[in-house]
């Protein structure tokens, strides 16, 4: 689910709330860098526990209906096809996500539960929901593709829900596009026999990524003093007060990267920041870190300081 450039983002971040700090402790900050990744799962299974959650408050409130006093022939007969609904069934007693949920001790959705009474008035006036509701009976597929719809076009853009998420951890913020990109992924995957795991996949691909992050993060510290030297060098015309202090995380993190990761190729390094710096720096970040870089990697060349192992990575 957590691809490089996110596990980047994360590292950025604490690297930034490191630098400069006084009492800044190497342990303790590594320790909130992996609460930073981690809590993303936390976001990851409090927006796919929206669905169930929506399941539940409609039947509820379908129950609660017919057993008005003066209910109409509607509420007395209604149209079911929503509780029905096969993957919606499937969440609501996928037991290993309760589990996982009640571990973590996720209970936003019951404790602040007018958010669930939102996103449900905004689903009963979709034109989805009503779309998917005019036909009696549906298939595996259409009961699918009705939940991607909901998903995509009713929760992930609601507004309240998007302060709700600001508000109980700011960089959720950053953690929500990928969030929302996997759950629709993983939706679109589900097959009527997927696993009941299916719904709860591994925050990393791989081991590697698991520790990338950690050693991208340490590596960047303990060696800060000598990638800023090699920094300044390069910029001896720009007045160090006027470099964005996240560009020289940003380059001090790409040395790095140059220096300490032979396995990465020096173009998805060098992409990945620029990347990075267009969407979280400065509009003529990417163009002054790709320069300082682009130099940087001339030298290590002539030098033959670039240490990368296989073919392709220079």
């Amino acid at each position: 689910m957590l691809n490089r450039r996110h596990i980047r983002v994360k590292v950025m971040q604490s690297l930034f709330s490191f630098d400069g700090q006084e009492g800044d402790d190497l342990k303790s900050s590594t320790k909130f860098l992996k609460y930073s990744i981690d809590s993303m799962y936390n976001l990851y299974l409090l927006m796919i526990a929206i669905l169930p959650e929506l399941h539940k408050k409609t039947e509820d409130y379908v129950n609660k209906s017919q057993q008005k006093h003066l209910a109409t022939q509607e509420e007395k007969d209604p149209n079911k096809k929503f509780i029905e609904n096969q993957i919606l069934i499937s969440l609501r007693g996928n037991e290993p996500l309760r589990e996982e949920l009640k571990s973590r001790k996720l209970t936003n959705w019951q404790v602040d539960d007018e958010y669930i009474d939102i996103l449900f008035k905004e689903m009963l006036k979709s034109s989805d929901y009503l779309d998917y509701m005019k036909q009696a009976s549906s298939s595996f597929k259409e009961d699918l593709d009705f939940v991607v719809s909901l998903f995509k076009n009713v929760i992930a853009p609601n507004d309240k829900l998007y302060e709700y998420i600001e508000d109980k951890q700011l960089t959720w913020l950053d953690d929500l596009p990928l969030v929302n990109t996997s759950i629709l992924k993983l939706l679109r995957k589900t097959k009527p026999n997927s696993t009941v795991n299916h719904f709860l996949p591994p925050l990393y691909k791989d081991e590697e990524d698991m520790t990338f992050g950690v050693d991208l993060f340490t590596k960047t510290i303990l060696n800060s003093n000598e990638f800023s030297e090699e920094i300044a060098q390069k910029t001896t015309n720009w007045d160090s007060d006027r470099i964005a202090s996240l560009d020289s995380v940003l380059l001090k993190m790409a040395i790095c990267e140059f220096q300490k990761f032979p396995s990465i190729p020096v173009k998805v390094t060098i992409n990945e920041y620029l990347e990075i710096a267009k969407e979280y720096s400065t509009p003529k970040s990417s163009v002054f870190i790709n320069g300082i870089l682009d130099k940087l990697v001339g030298e290590y060349k002539a030098a033959g300081k670039l240490n990368k192992a296989g073919r392709g990575l220079m």
